[in-house]
């Protein structure tokens, strides 16, 4: 049991989602100290009952009003809600941590993985009697930066191409539903039901349903550019990168290409990434056993097998990962509530 007098008083506002859900997952697995909780969603949501740490909870109708009080708020209910509300939230003091696009890029706003930046929200801290923002960066940009970053530290990172296979769950519980509703129905010889792609998801694999920019990539692709730019503190890094949506459930998988400033061989790379915090090494070319979505599912540690040099840059300057990670967990709920641990 987290729940203690001396605690801070949280909010999870989209606590009926798959995010909101996790929230409470991890908050749990991690014995976040808390004295209060409040479970905000939407009016349609109000009313339902959720059981948590052995007490029942009323969800509340998210108002104004519902940050009164409340020093830390997990926010996971889409941008628009959270330009409405977040500002709201901290007007009343509370820190939000808000898992949406809506504030990322916004200066001023810490972009946070706190394995990687946690400088970035210093002062920032619960009982200082102010409000304040903190985003939460996009999953396939946390997944990917979980494995760059320590070798970036080591050996300057110039360009990086990324190629992500992203689950359904980066769209939402109603995604994971219609991916096994449309799986049963496939196997069946029914014709799917396209409510939330508009295409066949079971057995296929498309383009990022975002918007696709003027610029040829869509906006997932996008994220991963300017948040790496941000979280890295180097506007000028190379970054590029694909992004498509796959039939897994719940954790993303990505290819990395790296061309380095210095030269970092594989077997060097190997032993910096098993002594990275929250990064765990699988890379067994014998057995041909890498990472999988699978075996990181509902798992905290993001997975990174597949090193070996990039045959196409001379010397030991170029270097290929892939890598692996619970996009609702690492990619979402698990970093934003590592982030509100450092509130404390």
């Amino acid at each position: 049991m987290a729940l203690q007098e001396t605690g801070p008083s949280l909010a999870v506002v989209g606590v009926t989602g798959a995010v909101g859900q996790e929230f409470l997952s991890v908050l749990s697995d991690r014995d976040f100290p808390y004295r209060s909780i409040k479970m905000l969603a939407s009016k349609r949501s109000a009313g339902q009952n959720i059981s948590f740490q052995d007490k029942n909870y009323v969800v509340e109708e998210l108002t104004a009003d519902s940050f009164n009080g409340v020093d830390i708020a997990l926010f996971s209910a889409g941008g628009s809600i959270s330009k409405e509300f977040g500002p709201l939230a901290v007007e009343r003091g509370s820190i939000v941590v808000d898992n949406s696009s809506a504030f990322r890029m916004d200066d001023g706003v810490p972009l946070v993985i706190p394995e990687v930046n946690p400088d970035a929200m210093k002062g920032i801290k619960v009982g200082n009697g102010k409000g304040a923002l903190i985003a939460n960066p996009n999953c396939s940009t946390i997944i990917c930066l979980m494995a760059a970053t320590p070798l970036h530290r080591h050996s300057k990172v110039l360009r990086m191409v990324v190629s992500t296979y992203q689950a359904a769950s980066g769209a939402g519980a109603a995604a994971m539903r219609e991916l096994e509703q449309q799986t049963h129905e496939v196997l069946a010889g029914k014709e799917p039901t396209c409510d939330i792609f508009q295409r066949q998801y079971a057995f296929n694999l498309f383009s990022h349903n975002s918007s696709v920019l003027p610029n040829g990539y869509n906006e997932e692709e996008m994220k991963l550019v300017k948040e790496t730019r941000k979280i890295w503190n180097d506007p000028n890094i190379k970054v590029t990168a694909t992004c498509i949506r796959v039939p897994v459930m719940r954790a993303h998988a990505e290819s990395v290409n790296f061309q380095f400033e210095t030269p970092l061989d594989e077997e060097t790379a190997r032993d910096i990434l098993k002594n990275a915090p929250g990064v765990v090494v699988i890379d067994d070319r014998a057995s041909n056993n890498f990472p999988t979505p699978l075996e990181v599912s509902n798992k905290d540690d993001v997975a990174v097998g597949r090193i070996r040099r990039d045959l196409s840059q001379d010397g030991n300057y170029g270097l290929d990962i892939f890598v692996c990670g619970d996009q609702i967990r690492k990619g979402a709920a698990l970093n934003a509530v590592q982030i509100a641990e450092l509130l404390l």
